[in-house]
């Protein structure tokens, strides 16, 4: 009788390892069960609808530098299938990629369509078996027999197999199901969001974008910092250093119900000092000018407007009645203005969180599990999770493909 693989999970995880297992064991029958009726449906809406594939980043020990959760894991696992992987694997299924300035991998065509397409053509030309529709309530190792796994669908029907590749995502169900074969699941909480700022003058900057900050996070005891671009959005506080600190403070932000202090460097790039000598020098220079309407910094002119204003100085105060003690309130907004955050956000559709399976009871050279022969794991539903730019896409690939490949029957 044909050996049988299960991948429960019709996402990029599971698409990918279910390909990865057709080709490493052509033997073997494998199918993919989608609980919903449009598979891959978080490929199609990612990156605004272009898909990033991954990112530009070729070194393993680099790689794993963005990754909150898992980093230490995938150490060993990208120096087998990493991001260079991903983009010639693509290739081989006539899939180009690019590469944006900021290191993120797109298709040519900027649709992730060509991407959904490229899976399931290849998942149907392999003979993949995909069932849509097809929830699985449960899953049970069986001893003594020659099937190991009987799965069973919310439709009654009880399906038996060989092997298993868990690739549910970041979801209850995949938990419980992990769960019951004896794993630990970290508890899931959010990860990439904005912050809310309950400011309204802030607020009505919003689509004001600063190329480069320094944020500095302050979560009770816990002091987390990134720099990077900046937006100001409708909520409060959005961009890449966000997204990004939001992502390595996941925990302490949840466990301090997203209530926290921000400090900004507007100007990391600048001393402190020179920002007092050249603020004393526009002072003389610029003595008649009104201080709001005359910016002697790089930053966006209604920005400045606004900080000015945080120090209680009027659109009418001039440059030459500037107080040193006003000056010195003035250096202190630019390069270390403190901000609460009272809630968070949400990042567009991309909804990550950080939780899941616990790594330790993973072989991460097969992704094996270590308490349940059989049973593999990929993608979301590990306790990993990548800032944003392709990195979550990126541990996805590699762990469905390491399963892929270890999942022959013998």
């Amino acid at each position: 009788m044909q050996p049988l693989i299960v991948v429960i999970g019709g996402g990029a995880a599971g698409f990918f390892g279910a390909i990865a297992a057709a080709q490493a064991h052509p033997h073997t029958q494998v199918i993919i069960l989608e609980a919903s009726h449009q598979p891959l449906a978080k490929v199609r809406v990612s990156g605004g609808g272009r898909c990033n594939v991954t990112h530009a980043c070729f070194e393993p020990t680099a790689l794993v530098q963005n990754y909150p959760r898992g980093g230490k894991a995938l150490r060993g696992a990208f120096t087998r299938f990493q991001s260079r992987d991903t983009v010639n694997w693509f290739a081989a299924q006539g899939v180009k990629l690019k590469t944006e300035p900021d290191g993120r991998m797109f298709p040519l065509t900027d649709d992730s369509a060509t991407i959904v397409d490229c899976l399931r053509e290849k998942a149907i030309a392999l003979g993949i078996k995909i069932r849509i529709g097809a929830a699985v309530v449960a899953v049970k190792a069986l001893d003594g027999t020659t099937s190991r796994f009987a799965i069973q669908l919310k439709s009654k029907e009880v399906i038996t197999c060989d092997r298993v590749l868990l690739a549910t995502g970041s979801n209850k169900v995949g938990h419980q199901i992990a769960a019951s074969l004896g794993h630990h699941i970290e508890s899931p909480v959010p990860s990439l969001f904005t912050f809310n700022i309950l400011d309204q003058d802030l607020r009505e900057l919003a689509g004001v974008s600063v190329d480069s900050v320094r944020l500095k996070l302050t979560v009770g005891s816990h002091k987390l910092e990134q720099t990077g671009p900046l937006l100001i959005t409708h909520w409060g506080l959005s961009g890449p250093a966000v997204l990004k600190l939001s992502a390595w403070g996941a925990r302490v932000l949840y466990d301090a119900k997203y209530h926290a202090t921000l400090t900004i460097n507007w100007l990391p790039q600048c001393n402190p000092e020179d920002i007092r000598q050249k603020l004393l020098a526009v002072k003389t220079e610029w003595a008649k000018r009104a201080i709001a309407s005359n910016c002697p910094v790089e930053l966006p002119r209604r920005l400045w407007q606004y900080l000015v204003s945080r120090i209680n100085l009027g659109s009418e105060d001039r440059w030459s009645g500037i107080s040193h003690k006003s000056l010195n309130r003035l250096v202190q907004e630019l390069t270390q203005g403190q901000y609460l955050i009272q809630g968070k956000g949400v990042f567009k559709e991309e909804f990550v969180t950080c939780g899941g399976v616990s790594l330790k009871e993973v072989n991460f050279k097969t992704m094996e599990s270590r308490l349940c022969q059989g049973l593999y794991f990929a993608g979301e539903i590990l306790d990993i999770d990548g800032v944003t730019g392709g990195f979550n896409f990126q541990s996805a690939w590699t762990t469905a493909w390491l399963a892929g490949q270890a999942m022959g029957v013998v």
